[in-house]
């Protein structure tokens, strides 16, 4: 339960829910099993279907939208309701057409009661392109526009289509370490890949990534991607 952990503990969730085109209400069971503060989503309902589709979700994982898609590229950070959120802001990633449009979505959060030591803390959601030189030019964008403003306060958070060695990986893994286990997460149903991540600046402790009892059912019929968590400290010099 959110409740029992401690108040400078923000737990950071990163889930590509496939367009919520496969069990919406399984998804929704995943993300309440994990009890997140902060939900960094890749492959929300774009367009005009974005706010139709979207908060109900929210709604149903005890999560708040804070709203804006346009330039996400899919992307979207959702919030618990005992996080503070400072500010948002989005941006879109260059491709080539056709393909699948890119972007992030990042939100400043901070938790009330955290103590002094506790700074707001920057989280992006990410969901980087299908070719390899293209992932590596989103991940430079992301952390120059986001990474450098933010420092060694910023997690990054996503779908990277590319793993442990991949150029884009270790860009961002050079400035905000991996703070999620290194585990296969697609494909959901019998996952082989790693390609989702979240990673931590060094100003952030990582407590670890709690068993939380999600359904291995629910996770094969609520998307093609298994989630990642994490809890970090918000506390410096921890």
């Amino acid at each position: 339960m959110r409740g029992a952990r401690p108040q400078h503990v923000l737990r950071v969730m990163s889930y590509n829910v496939h367009d919520l085109l496969d069990d919406r209400a399984a998804a929704a069971r995943v993300v309440r099993a994990v009890a997140p503060d902060v939900l960094c989503l890749q492959e929300v309902p774009r367009r005009l279907t974005t706010e139709l589709r979207l908060p109900p979700f929210a709604r149903d994982c005890r999560l708040l939208w804070s709203g804006g898609r346009r330039g996400t590229g899919g992307t979207a950070v959702l919030t618990a309701p005992r996080v503070v959120v400072h500010g948002v802001s989005r941006g879109r990633l260059r491709v080539r057409f056709p393909d699948r449009t890119r972007g992030y979505a990042a939100a400043t959060v901070s938790l009330p009661g955290a103590g002094p030591r506790a700074r707001p803390v920057t989280v992006v959601s990410v969901h980087l392109g299908l070719r390899p030189q293209q992932r590596r030019e989103h991940a430079r964008t992301v952390l120059d526009r986001v990474g450098d403003r933010a420092g060694d306060r910023t997690v990054v958070a996503g779908d990277l289509n590319e793993g442990h060695g991949g150029a884009a990986y270790d860009l961002i893994a050079a400035r905000h370490p991996l703070a999620s286990p290194s585990l296969p997460t697609y494909p959901a149903d019998r996952p082989t890949v790693a390609l989702d991540a979240i990673f931590a600046g060094r100003d952030l402790e990582v407590v670890g990534t709690p068993d939380v009892g999600v359904d291995a059912l629910d996770l094969a019929a609520a998307s093609d991607h298994r989630p990642v968590w994490v809890d970090l400290d918000l506390r410096e010099g921890c």
